[in-house]
């Protein structure tokens, strides 16, 4: 399997997802959400899935097959989506959880598969009976998994006595810069809404080389996260459980927060480009005073973890 194709694809399903979001959903806020939190859950769906779900399923996230979608989910999981705090980098957490019917007795192979490529947790639960405990379950992995960020992933009466699976995926993020703002130079400004009006809002400041690039109506700012020590990135880069079952919801949560210290980031699921170093012979300034768009993104591979939009500072 080509590592290089498969991110090539996730990116394609991160910007298909991201363009009508942004254009049906985010007209009048601001959003973020990972497009990689979703295809994960997408995926160890695809994994217990057979016939027109599965080619459906394939067909959305670009892939060739169920062998090369968990090929790549294993790949992801054990280098790209390891947690770099102990080297020195950012923490990342990643979490997939499966529950299932307790009167459903799932696939050998498919419980292997979830276990061993997607290191995901399985739990046998009571729909029936117990539905509203089985979503508070849900929601208490979820907010532990991202470090109390994402809380009722669930809404209440999405999970019912008719509910026999749940597919559940937590990503948690919190990179450092690797050039610090000076919080004494954050000062507030005049921030361009998109009706004309303005709002005062804190701006960081640095006057130190930045990875950036100007195009025509727009310009590109790329920020460095620390990186630590890890070398194993620069290394790699060099059935169904049952006839009648149907995707009733997906709900996906997400949160992100950005100071001089660095970035804190986290989606649930259930159910940047940073661009190398350029020399310029001029000064190019970059002042984000007016709606714009970011990503958060795994710079070796390019993996996307985060998209959104501000429009709105203040605004939630």
């Amino acid at each position: 399997m080509d590592l290089r194709e498969s991110i090539s694809n996730q990116t394609d399903v991160a910007l298909s997802i991201t363009k009508p979001l942004l254009s049906k959903e985010g007209r009048e806020k601001n959003v973020v959400f990972s497009p990689l939190s979703l295809h994960v859950v997408l995926s160890i769906i695809a994994a217990g899935s057979k016939g027109h779900t599965l080619d459906q399923l394939l067909s959305f996230l670009r892939s060739k097959s169920n062998d090369h979608l968990n090929s790549f989910a294993s790949q992801l999981v054990a280098v790209v989506l390891s947690d770099a705090a102990p080297a020195g980098g950012p923490r990342l957490s990643f979490a997939n959880g499966v529950w299932v019917e307790q009167s459903l007795s799932p696939l050998p192979s498919f419980k292997q598969l979830v276990t061993t490529d997607y290191k995901a947790t399985l739990a046998s639960v009571d729909f029936q009976t117990k539905a509203v405990e089985v979503a508070n379950e849900v929601n208490s992995w979820a907010e532990k998994e991202t470090n109390g960020l994402v809380k009722e992933l669930l809404p209440p009466g999405s999970v019912d006595n008719s509910t026999r699976l749940i597919f559940a995926n937590a990503l948690y993020f919190k990179g450092a810069w690797n050039e610090k703002f000076d919080p004494s130079t954050t000062e507030d400004n005049d921030f361009h809404l998109l009706d004309d009006s303005t709002v005062k809002v804190p701006f960081m400041t640095s006057n130190k080389k930045q990875f950036i690039r100007a195009f025509d109506g727009f310009k590109v700012l790329g920020l460095p996260y620390k990186q630590g020590e890890d070398k194993r990135l620069t290394e790699m880069v060099d059935s169904s459980v049952g006839q009648n079952l149907c995707v009733s919801d997906i709900f996906h949560k997400s949160f992100i927060e950005v100071n001089e210290e660095g970035t804190e980031a986290a989606a649930a699921t259930a159910a940047t480009i940073l661009l190398r170093s350029v020399q310029f012979p001029t000064k190019i300034d970059f002042v984000a005073d007016h709606p714009f768009l970011f990503l958060i993104r795994e710079d070796l591979t390019g993996t996307v973890l985060f998209i959104g939009q501000v429009l709105n500072p203040h605004a939630e």
